[in-house]
């Protein structure tokens, strides 16, 4: 998914919220789009910084390190970011970054080289009150961790504000490591509640077996929901009595996938198009499209990556009545998580855990009771909902600064 595929999705929103030219040209075009060449050991990378609007704060959002970055997709998650903070009124903008690169391929030392190299490059339009980064695809704590010193040596003073999802002695939050997946699951439970299903009476199947993908997979595990079938880059296991999701996980530790854990044997496209009642989709984008959109089987999609369904797949998934938790929605506990840490980094002030998670929360699932009740409420699928209330903060914001 392209931002050509967020273009046609803005286009179909416009009309019904009866959207001008101007505000259209607002959610369209970027703040800032920064382009830079790292160089580690002599071999150069291809590195991205965009922000897309700032009207609510600072921008947000993470960096990846992937080989398959491009402009095209940094442009499109930095205005999902947008809306995704807009969507949970938090006072940030949307931004996201990344790096050409197979991290898989590097060593340690040169992971960390690529980072600082990265700061280096990009620390002019970085900062706690201009646009703050996090972790993101093949990134953790340890290299925000380098990303903050090298940022600190430059600036020479401190600023942990300036990145999230830091080590906790940098003034990291606790629980951000599980904040996506957590996020997720009190939305989905929040869904079920609203439709009086029975969990026992589901079937689910989890794309995606990393950090994301494991962590839900294991609160559900944990609440009692059955998993059937689970995935990773190199393939999937499937069980129809339900997978061990802890014995899943050690097995993926020692061999690096989990498909030498007992059970079927099937393909990614074969989990998507699995019997299964919810899919929950934590991997890549695109990974439903027009071309397999008919075959899944699944009444439910709870969205933990970023784009994971085109525009295209949405229209045919929609006429099948398959109801999907939209991204920008069910994946937003990491940047509420990184909201956490960033005013704890600002104020100086360490809040109590017990606090911060019942706000986490709250925050979850008001955010899911506001959208899924306009949803209702103006005859909309969820997506769409989400979209018009992100939209309409995001606009209000413009007009209260006089831009339009």
């Amino acid at each position: 998914m392209g931002f050509e595929d967020i273009r046609k999705r803005i286009e179909e929103i416009s009309k019904l919220m009866n959207l001008s030219e101007k505000e259209i040209d607002v959610l369209l075009n970027f703040k800032r789009i920064v382009r830079k060449e790292l160089e580690v050991n002599g071999k150069k990378y291809l590195a991205f910084r965009i922000l897309h609007n700032d009207s609510l704060g600072p921008g947000k959002g993470g960096i990846r390190f992937h080989p398959e970055v491009s402009e095209d997709e940094v442009k499109s998650l930095s205005f999902w970011m947008s809306l995704k903070n807009s969507l949970m009124g938090l006072p940030f903008g949307g931004a996201k970054g990344g790096v050409k690169v197979k991290p898989k391929e590097l060593t340690k030392k040169e992971i960390e080289e690529l980072s600082r190299a990265y700061i280096r490059s990009f620390y002019e339009v970085l900062g706690q009150d201009k646009d703050i980064p996090a972790p993101d695809v093949y990134t953790n704590s340890e290299i925000m961790g380098f990303m903050l010193d090298e940022f600190e040596k430059i600036k020479d003073s401190h600023e942990f504000g300036m990145i999230t999802g830091k080590p906790i002695e940098l003034g990291g939050c606790k629980f951000r490591e599980e904040a996506t997946s957590k996020g997720g699951f009190l939305v989905l439970k929040e869904f079920l509640k609203f439709l009086n299903i029975d969990k026992s009476k589901l079937k689910i199947g989890v794309q995606g077996f990393g950090n994301v993908g494991f962590n839900v997979a294991k609160m559900l595990y944990q609440d009692g929901f059955k998993i059937v079938c689970v995935s990773d880059s190199r393939g999937g296991i499937l069980d129809e009595n339900g997978l061990n999701i802890f014995e899943v996980k050690k097995e993926k530790e020692k061999s690096g996938s989990v498909v030498n854990y007992k059970g079927k044997k099937i393909t990614n496209q074969e989990l998507l198009e699995s019997d299964v009642d919810l899919l929950i989709l934590a991997a890549l984008e695109n990974q439903i499209t027009e071309e397999n959109a008919n075959r899944i089987k699944a009444n439910y999609i709870l969205e933990l990556a970023n784009g994971p369904v085109t525009s295209e797949a949405d229209e045919i998934l929609n006429k099948k009545e398959v109801i999907i938790i939209p991204d920008i929605l069910a994946n937003s506990g990491g940047v509420v998580a990184s909201y956490f840490e960033w005013v704890q980094n600002r104020c100086g002030n360490i809040f109590e855990d017990d606090y911060l998670e019942k706000r986490f929360e709250n925050i979850m699932i008001n955010s899911f009771k506001k959208v899924y009740e306009f949803s209702n409420e103006k005859n909309l699928n969820m997506r769409t909902a989400a979209y018009i209330i992100a939209i309409k903060r995001i606009l209000d914001a413009e007009r209260a600064r006089g831009t339009i």
